[in-house]
């Protein structure tokens, strides 16, 4: 559906408001105003305590300079003359510069009212009533500084005593100070604070460009929202497709799995950040997995499975990790397979009928020479020949299909000029049908593995031995070519022989047949131009010598 202007610009505006940049910016600026909150909190608390300190000694200077003048003793002494003390603390007060000076006697009642023009007595106390002394000892004779209530407000008050020259205590002065609130205490703050500001808030912003700028091209110049969307892609990407999905950092270690790829590689969940070798996958396998360079295409038995394994490397040789693909081709691989077989079977008619055809036209000129002996005699041989083969093979292997195979590719191979025999010690009953199309996908594999070793000889020759024991069925194939080297004996089996070396030895054909052995329990192995299989029947196991053998 079409979106409207309003909201394409309502979306725009967004995105512009949540840029990398923006949000940067945005949380800078809040550090910032964080900061400044608490700097400021930080100097209104200094200054308290700065002002308390000075003004609390300048006060008790006040005081103690008020307690010691003559007038205020003679005030105090004799009350007749106690009206000197008030116009003695207004001049003092104005002198010194307190907000508040008063004169009390040894009873703690002031004498004098505190505030400028002689207004108030302090909400402290009153003519008759003795001021709150709190924590000051002054009537003992020692001065005191402090925070008061003074007229309604906090204020740092000293209280020095008045001594007369006998050492009697004839009262105390009292000076003091208004504490400024934090307003006031914060307009005299204010220049500070806002040179403090612009450099945090220029900071802020020049960080916060350099910042975003760094984080965006390492992130491929993509907003926050376009990173968050592409791994919302990539989820569902990943668990969508169907083939198996594999990424690895640079450790070796899991960085995403689809459920694919960990159903083939048998992974337990949470395998994300642990190593291959600790999720119990093969040394053999996770080297395939972990490749530092490309490399095409290349078939894997994994866990049983025929697996085409795609790696690509991230970064420069892999020095980022890589992303590995996982096609399973077992399935695909047998139906070929069975393909083959089909095929086998009509290039067997095709060569039976070829034959039969240059047969006919001998015997239909010998008949055309009337050399009807000889014609007798020909229709014997080949007739006898043939027959002899199946003959041979019926009366060696019993089960219908591995008997049809051989005949099949005896027919190859008489026509590939070469010859396959069944030898003598050959004994096979009819077996079971899972068996028995295993038997089938072994024992053709290697026969024709066999005959294209032996293509372009004269008289190519190969021999097939099927020797069933109590614990299955071991297939042994020898033919006259040149065998496979020992340090590729095991080669050909782990990922398949994919070049023409070894006897023409190629494909996935000879995995297969691994796959095939080790999912019953079997083996199979090869020594020069001799490979041999061994395929336990169903509920048994393989002779403890031939399973030595096949894992070499």
């Amino acid at each position: 559906m079409a979106r409207t202007p309003s909201a394409a610009i309502e979306e725009g505006t967004v995105r512009a408001r949540l840029t990398l940049a923006g949000q940067f910016l945005l949380l800078q600026l809040l550090i910032v105003v964080a900061l400044l909150i608490a700097v400021s909190g930080v100097s209104l608390a200094q200054a308290d305590a700065r002002f308390r300190a000075e003004e609390g000694r300048r006060m008790l200077t006040v005081a103690e300079a008020a307690a010691s003048t003559d007038a205020v003793r003679v005030g105090l002494s004799d009350p007749d003359r106690a009206g000197i003390l008030q116009p003695t603390a207004e001049n003092l007060r104005s002198l010194a510069g307190a907000d508040h000076l008063l004169f009390a006697d040894a009873r703690g009642r002031p004498l004098t009212a505190m505030g400028a023009g002689g207004s108030g007595t302090g909400g402290a106390g009153a003519p008759d009533r003795p001021l709150d002394l709190g924590e000051s000892r002054v009537l003992s004779g020692r001065s005191w500084i402090g925070v008061a209530e003074m007229d309604g407000g906090r204020a740092v008050v000293a209280h020095a005593p008045v001594i007369a020259d006998d050492g009697t205590v004839l009262g105390f002065a009292l000076a003091g100070r208004d504490v400024p609130g934090p307003a006031a205490s914060l307009a005299g703050s204010a220049p500070d604070l806002l040179v403090y500001l612009g450099v945090a808030s220029f900071l802020g912003v020049v960080g916060s460009l350099l910042l975003a700028r760094r984080v965006k091209r390492q992130t491929l110049g993509m907003e926050p929202g376009e990173i968050a969307g592409l791994a919302r892609h990539r989820e569902a990407m990943l668990h969508g497709i169907r083939e198996g999905v594999l990424g690895v950092d640079a450790q070796g270690r899991v960085a995403l799995v689809n459920a694919p790829a960990a159903e083939l590689l048998r992974l337990p969940e949470g395998a994300a950040g642990r190593a291959l070798e600790e999720l119990g996958v093969d040394a053999d396998t996770a080297a395939a997995l972990t490749e530092r360079e490309q490399a095409p295409d290349r078939v894997v038995l994994i866990n049983g499975r025929l697996v085409t394994v795609n790696c690509m490397p991230l970064g420069q040789q892999g020095a980022e990790g890589s992303v590995t693909t996982l096609r399973d081709h077992t399935d695909l691989v047998a139906m070929r397979g069975e393909l083959d077989a089909t095929r086998t079977a009509t290039e067997a008619l095709r060569a039976q009928a070829h034959e039969f055809s240059n047969q006919l036209h001998v015997i239909g000129g010998l008949l055309g020479l009337e050399a009807y002996g000889e014609a007798a005699e020909y229709i014997a041989r080949v007739g006898g020949a043939r027959t002899r083969l199946t003959e041979d093979v019926a009366a060696r292997v019993a089960d219908p299909s591995v008997a049809a195979l051989l005949i099949a590719k005896a027919s190859l191979a008489a026509e590939q000029g070469g010859r396959l025999e069944v030898a003598s010690g050959t004994g096979l009953s009819q077996q079971d049908g899972e068996l028995s199309a295993d038997l089938v996908t072994v024992v053709g594999n290697l026969v024709d593995n066999a005959l294209e070793a032996v293509r372009g000889q004269e008289e190519g020759r190969v021999e097939v031995e099927l020797d069933e024991t109590a614990q299955g069925v071991r297939v042994r194939v020898r033919d006259s070519g040149p065998g496979v080297s020992p340090e590729l004996a095991e080669e050909v089996f782990r990922r398949g022989f994919s070049t023409k070396g070894g006897g023409g030895r190629r494909g996935v054909g000879l995995a297969l047949i691994r796959m095939v052995c080790e999912r019953r329990g079997g083996s199979v192995r090869v020594e020069g131009a001799e490979f041999t299989a061994v395929l336990p029947a169903a509920g048994t196991d393989a002779p403890e010598s031939e399973e030595e053998g096949g894992r070499g």
